[in-house]
């Protein structure tokens, strides 16, 4: 009997992947993805071959950083619904979220690149915090604090341009502003 499904990985080599993506996304965002594979290796405390057996490319290292840092995001949903208010755990997770592009933005020519050669970092990626958006938007309609006219597509959309518009140097004052028009633009009226 065989099965397709991957074994799950040991604790050890669990955690030795662990560390290598958490130091992996450090380097790259100190020297760039050009950064070398070694030095992140040495980083996570763990040998080359480490590296390799468990990222065998660049880009596979590149592609799990960026997945690593969506679920992070993503994950952060239900802690910031438990410790705020529907619509402040929206706010606080809007503004994880420019930082998080803003931090990625280094990686888009990269991702690019994984595209083109067949691979699709985006497709979970976007369903999760289409997800997270659609948790945060639900817990404030249920609180009666936003408009339900309004769907987590379009919210995502908005906050995807705003975004953009904080990857501009010097312009994330202006990306808060826009935040907050947007915010209080889903703020139910009486």
């Amino acid at each position: 009997m065989s099965t397709d499904a991957p074994r799950p990985l040991r604790a050890d080599a669990r955690r030795n992947r662990e560390k290598i993506i958490a130091a992996a996304a450090s380097v790259f965002a100190e020297e760039g993805l050009d950064a070398h594979l070694e030095r992140i290796a040495k980083e996570a405390g763990v040998g080359t071959a480490t590296l390799y057996r468990n990222f065998p490319t660049r880009d596979a290292l590149i592609e799990a950083v960026y997945r690593n840092e969506v679920a992070q995001l993503c994950d952060a949903v239900p802690g910031l619904l438990t410790a705020h208010p529907p619509d402040d755990a929206l706010r606080a997770w809007t503004r994880l979220f420019l930082d998080y592009v803003t931090a990625k933005l280094g990686m888009a020519d990269a991702l690019r690149a994984i595209v083109a050669t067949g691979g699709n970092p985006y497709g979970h990626s976007r369903d999760m915090i289409q997800a997270a958006i659609t948790t945060l938007m639900d817990a404030c309609a249920a609180a009666g604090t936003i408009r339900t006219d309004i769907s987590p597509a379009d919210l995502g959309a908005a906050l995807a341009g705003i975004a953009l518009t904080s990857a501009e140097p010097d312009q994330r004052d202006r990306a808060e502003r826009l935040l907050d028009l947007t915010l209080d633009g889903l703020r139910s009226r009486p």
